[in-house]
């Protein structure tokens, strides 16, 4: 049984569902870890400075970490390393079933991500593609900044607040809540307390997605 706090969402319909990608649809976590370390090494910046970085858009992490100088040639490169170094990235559980249970017209990803990046990461983790996904490069604001939400609604044809978010971080957690969304937290990479989510599971295999002839997805928990 589950101890984390599920309840408030359970029976909660919505028109359509975005996902957040690495954290809560994928575990990229060692990948990225190694391509970071190697990133590191070669711009010579000090690895005990990565940790509180990790997680934000490559390019805020250049320029929170470089001199300007540098910040692009930084950037193209740990694009690189990234993209070209998937092993070990798998689904995490429950995230097969979501993304085949849900229909395809009410189903987003909004990730962190580049375009390249989140096909290298979503092709190593087996997953299918929604029809609708939005990356870093298609907006003027990452995380926490709404952009990225926003943008996969109007796509998707939905009213935000009519719209769940699965995010395993708080600050994507932040953008989905500036959008106007509501929350469903995942607690992989952050424990539950730190997750400022309506409802947190540990994984997608706690949740059951119950899907009505018009479309619409109510949510449902698989813990007893």
């Amino acid at each position: 049984m589950s101890e984390l706090p599920i309840a408030a969402l359970v029976g909660a319909s919505f028109d359509a569902v975005i996902f957040d990608l690495d954290g809560t649809l994928i575990d990229s976590y060692v990948a990225m870890i190694r391509s970071y370390e190697r990133w590191a090494q070669e711009f010579k910046i000090d690895l005990d400075l990565l940790p509180s970085h990790l997680g934000m858009p490559s390019a805020a992490v250049c320029e929170a970490l470089l001199p300007p100088e540098l910040v692009e040639a930084a950037a193209e490169r740990i694009e690189v390393l990234e993209v070209t170094d998937t092993e070990g990235i798998i689904a995490l559980p429950g995230a097969l079933e979501a993304l085949q249970e849900l229909p395809r017209n009410r189903v987003a990803i909004a990730t962190s991500c580049t375009a390249d990046l989140m096909r290298a990461r979503v092709t190593a983790a087996g997953l299918p593609f929604p029809d609708v996904i939005v990356t870093r490069d298609q907006v003027a604001e990452g995380k926490p900044a709404p952009d990225s939400f926003l943008r996969a609604a109007t796509l998707l044809g939905f009213d935000p607040a009519r719209t769940l978010v699965v995010e395993d971080a708080p600050a994507g957690i932040a953008a989905a809540r500036a959008a106007g969304c509501m929350v469903l937290g995942i607690a992989s990479s952050q424990p539950a307390e730190n997750l400022a989510a309506d409802a947190v599971v540990a994984d997608l295999s706690e949740v059951a997605w119950q899907v009505a002839d018009d479309g619409v997805v109510t949510l449902q928990t698989t813990t007893v």
